[in-house]
Formats: C-alpha cells, structure tokens, sequence
C-alpha cells in the first residue's frame, strides 16, 4: 500500500540516465510513494524517457533551469504531511522514507529529518556523515537524534507545511549551498532539524556535473546567507574566513565578484536570526572551519 504520509520530489537537468536509474529504484521502495519530477529545462530527451519508462510520474516542465526552486514549484504540488527530497543522483533505501515519516509523526517540532549518506560504489560513508553523527549543537531532550543547522536536499524529509511557511528555496541562490537559508529560517521560526543514522541515502554522484560552477555558487551562496542573515561582526569573520581558505583562482574570484555584485538586495532582505539561532550557527562555524567535508574544492 502507498504509504499516505509521504511525496518524493526530484528535480533534473539533462541526466536522463542517471534520473531513469533513481526512479527505477524510487519505483522499488515499499512505501510506493507519489514521485513529482521536475525537469529542468533539459535538452537530451530526459521528459520523453520519463514518460515512457514511468509513466506513473507526475512530470514537471517549467521550461527553464529553475536550479533548486524546481524543487519549490513541485512541493505546491504536494498533498501529503511530508515531502522526500531526492536529487537524480540520489536513491532512498526501502523503509527509510517511511522512518523519516515516523519521526515527524512522533516529534511535532521537527521539521527535517537527514538520513545517512551512502556513497557509491562501494558502499561507504560519505565524509559529511561523521560531521552529521558529531554535530556540536545541543538538543532537546525529546529530540531523537543529533540536532542540525543545515540539511542536505538530496537526503532529508522535511515537514510539507513549514517548507511552505519558511518560503521554500531562495530563487536568486539557484544550486549549491542552498539549503543553509532554509534551514536558517526554520530555525527562527522554532523548528528544529536532526540527523537520523538508521536511515540512508544511496549517492552515485553524476559524472556530467561541473564541479566549478558548483564551487563557485557554493562560495557566492554563502556569502550571501552569511549577509542575509548573520550578524555584522559574525559575517565579516566568515567572509574573512572565506577570503583566507578558499583556492585561489578565477572560480573563487568570480564567487566573490558575484556576491558582492548582489550588495543591493541582499541588504534590502536582511534580516538577522535571533540570537538562540545565531548561537547555533557561531558553534557550527567553529566546527567546520575544522572540517575536510566543506571545503571548496573542484
């Protein structure tokens, strides 16, 4: 039986292959959930072969390359309590979607719940589990697992109704990095986000993304939920930080010309966390300036 909880949104951009082998097994998962597709504006046939081969997928066609707002035109779609996130890359292990689910159920404060990232082939973590597993943030006691400042769209179930609230993903931040605004403001409206590892994500990346343009946008994109919403003295640090760590090369130096570029209206939609939330992310900071998993590199 379809498990009634639960939605799985994917969004796509000319990887055909790669989407017809995750929703093949999107099609096994015992859940049996209603998947939304969004297919970014793709040119190799990626539409045609999704109609064919599952015709039981409701098929999104914008038009266009709408990065991770494809994801915000799927979810008006969505008529269950929660929503899977599932990138092309991506696949769900059987039974996961559904402990997500009941950990939403049981836990009303919620929003999010990110599962353990499996990379492939081969079946090993991918380095950004041990940082979820040892996440330096103090939880409540109800909370089940680790609490989060961020989450990773490719892996997460997030309550349907506060994506909605907290206004979904940011248009102009398009791909990479995107979910740290979010995630930011699901915090100030008193949500909160874990990390589950009995649950898992399968991750083959793609062999035709771009790794530097990728890079680049997670640079500008930080810079820019760092200016958005941290405070003066926290984001000159960061940008500091940035400044200091990242490679230095014509991707970084774009990175940051396109963040500066965008002073105008980032200072029009400013507006900063409340201090409980900027807490969280002062002690995340301290965390991952020691990280390997977040480095800009590609």
């Amino acid at each position: 039986m379809t498990d009634p909880r639960l939605t799985v949104v994917v969004i796509t951009h000319n990887r055909r292959a790669e989407l017809l082998r995750t929703l093949d097994r999107l099609a096994e998962l015992p859940e049996r959930p209603p998947v939304i597709v969004t297919d970014n504006g793709s040119t190799d046939g990626t539409a045609e072969a999704v109609a064919r081969r599952h015709p039981e997928v409701t098929l999104l066609r914008p038009g266009r390359n709408l990065g991770a707002t494809g994801r915000n035109l799927a979810v008006r779609q969505v008529r269950t309590p929660y929503v899977v996130f599932c990138d092309d890359d991506t696949w769900w292990a059987p039974g996961s979607p559904a402990g997500a689910a009941d950990l939403l159920d049981r836990h009303p404060a919620l929003a999010s719940v990110t599962a353990r990232i499996v990379v492939e082939p081969g079946s090993t973590d991918d380095p950004i589990v041990e940082e979820l597993r040892t996440s330096p943030l103090t939880r409540p006691s109800w909370m089940p697992g680790p609490a989060l400042g961020s989450f990773l769209a490719g892996a997460t179930v997030l309550r349907t109704d506060a994506f909605r609230a907290a206004g979904g993903f940011h248009p102009r931040l398009w791909l990479g990095g995107e979910e740290e605004l979010l995630a930011a403001d699901l915090a100030s409206g008193g949500w909160w986000l874990t990390y589950a590892d009995h649950l898992t994500v399968h991750h083959q990346a793609s062999t035709v993304r771009d790794p530097t343009l990728r890079r680049a946008h997670g640079i500008r994109n930080t810079l820019w939920f760092t200016w958005l919403r941290r405070p003066v003295r926290p984001a000159l640090r960061r940008t500091l930080f940035l400044a200091r760590t990242v490679p230095r090369d014509t991707v970084s130096l774009r990175a940051f010309a396109e963040a500066a570029a965008a002073l105008p209206w980032v200072l029009r939609e400013r507006r900063v966390l409340p201090v409980e939330v900027e807490e969280r992310f002062r002690l995340l900071e301290d965390a991952q300036r020691r990280s390997t998993a977040r480095q800009y590199t590609g």
